[in-house]
């Protein structure tokens, strides 16, 4: 059973919010974050991306970097730019895009439940980069940003969601991405107690997006437990920061594939090797978007393509073979294109949806590269169910939008 508590959130006061929050430190690169933050020595940039209080190029894994990221956090502190609440309290973050808003709980999250599998994944983790977010942890002794967590719907934790969402919000603001946050403090004991009961009756949560932050919080989490001859269980480093949406709040969208070429193959060639497997309609020149679970849609020279795979060629019962990425991996990448590492091929590149399909168009139409292959996207019931057989789905399956805004609360792991 799913266990949470309520904790002693440090967040900017409200004319400060949009000056300290930030997209998360993994979406953009070190001179992207240098230019948002450019005149704002209030952006949490300067936490979660320190190398840009340095000069350009400067090794951002370098222990002057890290140091600063710790010298960062306690000036923001000290100067008020962001506070501890007094007591322990849960909190309610909505995120609106496209006029569609999702709602979810801010908790601090069980590192036993991660360590005992009660906290479920569903993709793989690279120890770099692990231990990358380990020592920012670490140092700073505090979740400085959330994982994005998802639970199976449930009746009574909606109604709280809806009960403190009635309020008026601490925050509610556009951020120049165009989508809204918004953000509740819940400080009332009894709504509080309410929501750690009916967390506890979950059987399980799943990690919707942020699988190296998890694993580096839970770790350190781990580390600090065994180093202390007096741990009770009960300390604040027991738990991580986390924001935990119901299943059906959530919207996955699609993540797409370009390829440079055709693995020495003539168009007329590749075509007829597609029609082994798919059945292949031609769209002619107007986007075509997948309709449904195992079709696909391909941009070659001009035109777009439906691509339904045949009867026969997946099976709906395999968690991971009745993927559409597992369908087009093997079946085109693999096995006509030559493609069979998607991690580490240079042959291959991944696209958002977020960027539509037109940017799929536009790299083709450079001649950049040769193909675009666009994906339905995945559901939230395939994730659970491969999170729930103990699999893993494959390399670049699953893109959540909106992103989780960093800033609007940190964890701290000492209080």
């Amino acid at each position: 059973m799913a266990k949470v508590r309520p904790f002693k959130g440090v967040r900017p006061p409200v004319e400060f919010v949009t000056e300290v929050a930030s997209r998360p430190y993994d979406v953009l690169n070190s001179e992207e974050a240098r230019i948002e933050a450019e005149g704002n020595e209030k952006s949490l940039y300067h936490i979660i991306r320190p190398e840009i209080d340095f000069a350009p190029g400067t090794d951002e894994h370098a222990p002057e970097v890290y140091a600063k990221a710790v010298e960062n956090f306690k000036k923001f502190q000290d100067k008020g730019w962001l506070v501890q609440d007094e007591k322990p309290c849960y909190y309610v973050y909505a995120q609106t895009m496209d006029g569609r808003t999702q709602y979810g709980f801010v908790v601090a999250a069980s590192v036993e439940d991660y360590m005992s599998g009660r906290i479920k994944k569903h993709e793989l983790t690279r120890r770099d980069k692990e231990e990358d977010r380990m020592k920012h942890v670490r140092i700073n002794r505090a979740n400085i940003e959330p994982v994005f967590f998802t639970f199976p719907d449930n009746a009574e934790l909606e109604a709280v969601l809806k009960e403190v969402t009635a309020k008026e919000p601490v925050y509610d603001f556009v951020a120049a991405d165009g989508f809204g946050h918004h953000f509740w403090v819940v400080d009332d004991d009894e709504t509080i107690s309410r929501i750690t009961a009916l967390f506890s009756g979950i059987p399980n949560m799943y990690i919707a997006d942020g699988h190296h932050r998890s694993a580096a919080a839970a770790l350190v989490g781990k580390e600090m437990a065994d180093a202390n001859p007096n741990h009770t269980g009960n300390e604040e480093y027991n738990y991580f920061l986390a924001v935990c949406f119901p299943a059906s709040h959530l919207h996955v969208i699609d993540y797409n594939r370009l390829v440079r070429d055709l693995n020495g193959l003539s168009e007329s060639e590749f075509m007829a090797r597609l029609a082994d497997n798919f059945v292949v309609e031609n769209k002619g020149t107007d986007v075509y978007k997948p309709q449904h679970l195992h079709n696909f849609s391909l941009y070659l020279n001009g035109e777009w393509y439906s691509l339904t795979a045949k009867q026969g060629t997946y099976d709906d019962d395999d968690p991971i073979g009745s993927l559409d990425v597992t369908i087009s991996s093997d079946l085109i990448l693999r096995d006509v294109l030559g493609i069979t590492d998607l991690r580490s091929d240079k042959r291959i590149d991944f696209v958002g949806g977020i960027r539509g399909l037109e940017e799929l168009k536009r790299r083709v139409d450079s001649g950049e590269m040769k193909l675009a292959l666009a994906l339905y996207p995945v559901t939230m019931g395939q994730i659970i169910k491969i999170a729930d057989t103990g699999n893993i789905m494959p390399p670049k399956t699953t893109w959540f939008e909106p992103k989780l805004r960093s800033g609007l609360v940190i964890h701290k792991l000492d209080d």
